[in-house]
Formats: C-alpha cells, sequence, structure tokens
C-alpha cells in the first residue's frame, strides 16, 4: 500500500531528477550554442576589436562589400565589447525582425542619444515596453492607411504652396521643401501653421534632428560602446561629444516642450486648428480617469506629437531632393513624366490624389527616387534580447542588429544598373505598374515590429510634391559664370538620415501658362 507520504516522497524525488535534468540538458546546450561560431565579418583586434576600422562614412555601402566577402548576408563585428550584427538580406531580416521580433525589437541603451541628448522619450529610439506600445497605438490611429488619407488635403495645400515658393525664389529649394514639410508636420501634430519665414519651432526641430541623425549612426560615438565614458567631464581633452550633447539635449527638449505648451495655449483659447494633439486631449478629457493616470495618458500624448513633428523633418525633405538629383542624372525621366501628366491633366490643372492611378509613369518615378537613395539607408539599431542561432551562427544576447535596407534596393539580382536612376524598372512593357518588382515602400519604412508607423503619409506627402513639381517646372543643370553647365556630385551625408550634399539646379516655369497657373494658387 502506497501512503500519502509515500507519493509526496516519490513526486518530490521525480520532480528533483526533472529539475537536475533540465539544468544539465540547459548547460550542455548553453555550451554548445556558445561554441557555435559568430557570423563572418572582418578581421578583430584584441581588445578594441574592429572599432579602428569600422565604418561610418557610408556605413550601408561598406556593409554590401562586407557580405559579398564573406559569403554570407549576416556579418559581424565588434566595437570593444559591443557586438554587431548586420543583416544584408530580405530573408535575414525577415527572419529575425519579423518572425523572431519577439526577441529583436528592443532599442540598446544608446547612451549618446537617450541618456546624454534626451531622446529616450521619442517613440523611435524608445525602449520596447508598455510605454513604446502605447505611444505606438497613439502614433498608429493616426496613422493607419484609412486615417491617413485625412492629411492629403494639408499636404496638396503646403505643395501648391510649395510651387509659388519656388517661383519667387528657385535657388533657395532646400529651405522651401524644409518649410512645407515643417509645415505639414505642425499642422497635423499641434493644428498650428507656421511663420512665414525662420519658424523657431521648425528651426529648433532641423537643430535637434541634425544633432539626433549624426549620433544614431552605429560607432559614431564611442560613449555607445565605452558607456563608463559617459562621466568624463566636457573639459577633459577627448570629450567634445559631452558639449555636443549639452547643445543637442537643449534643442530635443525645446523640441518636445514648446510647441506642445504653444498648442496647449490656443487650443485653451479656441484659436488652434483640429489636430493629433487636441483630438487626443479632448479624448483623455472625457474619460473618467484619476488625475494621475490622465497626467499619464497626456505626457504619452505629447511624446508622441512632438515623434510626428520630427518626423517631418529631413526623413520627408530626403526624398524630395533625390527627385532632383535624379531628374538631373536622367532628364529623359522627366520628360516622360511630364509627358503623362500633360495627358491626363491636361493645360491649366494641378495634380491631386484622385489622379494617382492614371499616373503610372510619376508613381514608378517616385518609386524609383525612395530606392535610388533610401532616406534612412540602415535601419535604427535593433538590440536582441536573448541569446540565438541563425543559420548556424550564434548572434550573442545583447548584440546591436541593424538591417541593411540600402543593400536590398541596390541588390543587382533584383535592380539592373542598380545606381542608374531608372523610373522603368516599375513598369511593365505597356506601361502599367509591375507589381512583381520590390516595391521600396515595403522596405525604406523599416521592416518588423519597429518599422515608421508614419509610412503611408510619408509616401502620399513625396507622390504629391513630386507630381505638382514635375507639372509646372523644369529642373534642369544650374549653370556656371562660364555658361557651362554644373554636374552634381551625387554625393550624401553619411548620417542615419541621408540627405544630399548641397548642390545647384536650375528651376524655371514650364511655360508661360505653367507660370500663370501657379500665380492663380491662392496660399491659405
Amino acid at each position: 500500500m502506497v501512503t500519502t507520504v509515500d507519493f509526496l516522497t516519490s513526486s518530490s524525488s521525480m520532480f528533483s531528477v526533472l529539475i537536475a535534468f533540465l539544468a544539465v540538458t540547459g548547460g550542455y546546450l548553453l555550451h554548445v550554442r556558445r561554441r557555435l561560431p559568430l557570423p563572418p565579418g572582418p578581421k578583430r583586434l584584441p581588445i578594441v576589436g574592429n572599432a579602428l576600422d569600422y565604418p561610418t562614412d557610408t556605413p550601408w555601402v561598406k556593409y554590401a562589400e562586407w557580405s559579398r566577402q564573406y559569403g554570407s548576408d549576416v556579418v559581424y563585428a565588434k566595437i570593444f565589447n559591443t557586438s554587431m550584427v548586420i543583416l544584408n538580406s530580405e530573408e535575414a531580416i525577415n527572419d529575425l525582425f519579423v518572425k523572431r521580433s519577439a526577441i529583436y525589437s528592443d532599442r540598446p541603451r544608446h547612451i549618446m542619444v537617450n541618456e546624454l541628448m534626451g531622446w529616450s522619450r521619442n517613440l523611435h529610439s524608445m525602449a520596447y515596453g508598455d510605454e513604446w506600445r502605447a505611444g505606438r497605438r497613439l502614433f498608429y490611429q493616426e496613422f493607419n492607411p484609412s486615417s491617413s488619407t485625412r492629411f492629403r488635403p494639408h499636404m496638396l495645400a503646403a505643395s501648391r504652396e510649395l510651387l509659388v515658393r519656388l517661383l519667387k525664389d528657385p535657388e533657395d529649394f532646400v529651405e522651401h521643401l524644409r518649410h512645407m514639410s515643417g509645415s505639414v508636420s505642425m499642422d497635423i501634430a499641434y493644428g498650428m501653421k507656421p511663420q512665414e519665414k525662420d519658424d523657431p519651432f521648425i528651426a529648433c526641430s532641423e537643430r535637434a534632428v541634425a544633432g539626433v541623425v549624426r549620433a544614431f549612426v552605429p560607432g559614431a560615438f564611442l560613449v555607445d560602446m565605452i558607456p563608463i565614458l559617459r562621466y568624463v567631464p566636457e573639459w577633459v581633452p577627448g570629450a567634445g561629444f559631452q558639449r555636443l550633447a549639452r547643445q543637442w539635449k537643449k534643442e530635443t527638449d525645446d523640441t518636445f516642450d514648446l510647441p506642445w505648451a504653444a498648442a496647449k495655449e490656443r487650443i485653451a483659447k479656441g484659436t488652434s486648428g483640429p489636430s493629433f494633439t487636441s483630438f487626443s486631449l479632448d479624448q483623455i478629457a472625457e474619460k473618467d480617469d484619476t488625475p494621475e493616470a490622465k497626467a499619464k495618458e497626456e505626457e504619452a500624448v505629447k511624446n508622441t506629437a512632438a515623434s510626428m513633428f520630427l518626423v517631418g523633418s529631413d526623413t520627408n525633405i530626403a526624398p524630395l531632393q533625390s527627385a532632383f538629383l535624379g531628374i538631373l542624372s536622367n532628364p529623359d525621366a522627366q520628360r516622360k513624366a511630364q509627358e503623362e501628366l500633360d495627358r491626363v491633366l491636361g493645360s491649366g490643372t494641378l495634380p491631386d490624389f484622385s489622379h494617382a492611378d492614371d499616373l503610372p509613369y510619376v508613381t514608378a518615378l517616385v518609386k524609383e527616387v525612395l530606392r535610388w537613395h533610401d532616406p534612412a539607408p540602415i535601419s535604427l539599431t535593433h538590440r536582441v534580447t536573448e541569446e540565438d542561432i541563425y543559420k548556424g551562427y550564434r548572434i550573442p544576447k545583447g548584440s546591436f542588429v541593424v538591417s541593411n535596407l540600402w543593400a536590398l534596393l541596390h541588390d543587382p539580382d533584383v535592380f539592373t544598373d542598380p545606381m542608374d536612376f531608372k523610373p522603368e524598372r516599375f513598369l511593365r512593357p505597356d506601361g502599367t505598374l509591375n507589381p512583381d518588382i520590390r516595391d521600396p515602400r515595403d522596405v525604406i519604412f523599416g521592416i518588423g515590429r519597429r518599422y515608421c508607423p508614419g509610412r503611408y503619409a510619408a509616401y502620399d506627402f513625396a507622390w504629391i510634391a513630386i507630381a505638382s513639381l514635375l507639372t509646372v517646372f523644369n529642373v534642369t543643370r544650374a549653370l556656371d559664370e562660364n555658361k557651362v553647365p554644373i554636374e552634381p556630385s551625387y554625393e550624401y551625408t553619411s548620417t542615419v538620415i541621408s540627405v544630399p550634399l548641397p548642390f545647384k539646379c536650375a528651376i524655371k516655369p514650364r511655360s508661360q501658362e505653367a507660370e500663370k497657373l501657379i500665380m492663380s494658387i491662392e496660399i491659405v
């Protein structure tokens, strides 16, 4: 006869054996896993690893070279004690960032950006967790495929205003692009219109973004690889990053705080237009929550509004500048787009979003702009939260993982002559769009849970601006003092949001009729 005591003793013994077995098995598997090779990559030196040869100048190009050199779409490098894993194929990015997103969606600590510059409250650099999910949910509510279409009137008005500004002062075209982008973003986020010139909120956000796009480049600042450096005083030789961080933090704080305060003041006075901020604050006010809960929700709205505003800086401007450069490199693309616009619109008409289906060449040109030079050639850095194995390689826990989006869009097996600007690559022989060609829109905004939720509005913004511009303007090479055409360098910055280096071009109305059409635009 088995007594209760005997049964419990036996069960306890079995449980102990099971625990011991699992411990031994787990230890063995961990030992085997750690014996697996790291992904291939450049030779590492003792202590410093690849710190001395890690690319900070157009790193996406070097990453692709490494992929070919080592025969692997997954490449490994190390900067001091920090492991870097670079993904150079759509397969690898989908396998890790999508299929294993539960452990590949976190952000690194980013000491320079988050702790010294104050960007930890920005949705795009925020750690993966409840706070990020709350902000992401708010952002997606406004910018999902159906909701984002309600911002099209803002974009249409801004693109028309751009035409007027270019007619008056074509040489300052980059500044006009910045004003247009900032105007749309400020209107959507805060319900405010920018000042006619040198708006302080737009200027402040541009300075903040200029700092973060430099600091986000992997390996740009050693403090991210050697955390103890954050405690080095800025007066110590070599600690110039501390001075930069202090300056950029002020710009960051002002960008989060000042437009928010101005928007709340206007909402209270009833002088604000409808916006994400006004809509969200109304929802919070209607809830029967505690003051503490409402304060927490309001802080999430504030941070999300700033993220919306900041996204409208170089992220939106870069494709438009690339459109100018693409046309300069291939004037025939401009001619074909204008022929299509003239055929569909007739004379005296500017495009709107209802014309998109009838303008396949224009759409192909916009896609080629996005492919030719992705505004974000590499993803913001992810961090793997658990030890992992992929394709027989060990991915150490805590590794920084980046996806080389540029490599996907310049893969010669997918895009013939990838460095050339060819809108036709997205068209069938009959002139219709070819859905079998990789769509840059599925790549440039990121892949996985951390993709940019403003992707639909960003594409709409680029499409209407480029279509409007080509309807009434010719973009050609500028001439020097000897009337010789100036060839642009076609070079870009090596920042996370990569924009063309300054270049000149000539922007002139296509005809007197086009000039009259621009002059008839009413600025609201």
